[in-house]
């Protein structure tokens, strides 16, 4: 039974990834998807399509809009199609995120202006431009952070930035609470995403975890479905670890 029909979900860098599994997750539940992705040309333009084409076989609407959310301009004509296309929205997935590999002391100030525009002043934008779609019937936020956010992890800068996206989620769920707009998380631990792939050639211990550890990107889309439904009106503010339970022990014998 189609739980989300008749909703309309936002998932920003929903291209690939964890942000196409749960952009297909909250399409199988019945949502229509608004698509986003920050370049109008190239491989991120042709997985939009291809999850555009998947999704609307299934007899969903979609909207594909190409933005960076890092600029302010953007995300104000990402909304602005939203409206034009839907008039309101249900769900805002926060999911885009983009950082360099690199200790933190070794960020120039260009990387470091785009560490906090992408992944902490973007995620206050879409909120923000969010609210007057979602006022009148209410609706769900939710972020996607990671372990990052509260444990070190080599060459990692995100994860600060992780960290300040949870207290928002925290000070949003209270502030908006009025409007029955409910705010929560999902800590996802190690994902085996394209991002994978740079993050082993900067953890060479990485390779040692039991493959039972690494989490699948359903699993996060899966935690992300259930904070939309009905099922999880009682949790506010909170952020979710899905992490198979690797951050449970930090001694493991294999």
């Amino acid at each position: 039974m189609d739980s989300l029909s008749g909703k309309t979900a936002l998932i920003t860098g929903s291209s690939r990834g964890i942000g196409k599994a749960i952009a297909k997750k909250l399409a199988a539940a019945g949502a229509d998807i608004v698509i986003n992705y920050r370049k109008a040309s190239g491989s991120s333009h042709a997985q939009a399509e291809e999850l555009r084409d998947e999704l609307e076989s299934l007899g969903r609407k979609t909207l594909m809009v190409p933005a960076d959310i890092s600029s302010k301009e953007s995300v104000k004509g990402l909304f602005s199609n939203i409206k034009d296309s839907f008039g309101t929205l249900d769900f805002l997935i926060l999911n885009a995120a983009k950082a360099p590999f690199k200790p933190i002391e070794k960020l120039f100030e260009r990387e470091l202006r785009q560490l906090v525009e992408t992944n902490y002043l973007g995620n206050i934008f879409c909120i923000q431009e969010a609210l007057p779609l979602m006022d009148k019937a209410g609706g769900r936020i939710v972020f996607i952070s990671s372990l990052g956010s509260r444990y070190y992890n080599p060459s990692y800068p995100l994860g600060s930035m992780k960290a300040a996206m949870e207290s928002v989620v925290r000070d949003c769920a209270e502030s908006l609470r009025a409007k029955k707009i409910l705010v929560n998380g999902v800590c996802g631990g190690i994902v085996k995403t394209d991002s994978f792939k740079v993050l082993r050639q900067y953890w060479e211990e990485i390779d040692r975890l039991p493959e039972e550890l690494f989490v699948d990107p359903g699993e996060i889309a899966d935690v992300t479905a259930f904070l939309c439904s009905t099922a999880s009106t009682g949790i506010i503010g909170q952020t979710i670890v899905v992490d198979r339970g690797l951050s449970n022990s930090l001694y493991r014998t294999s």
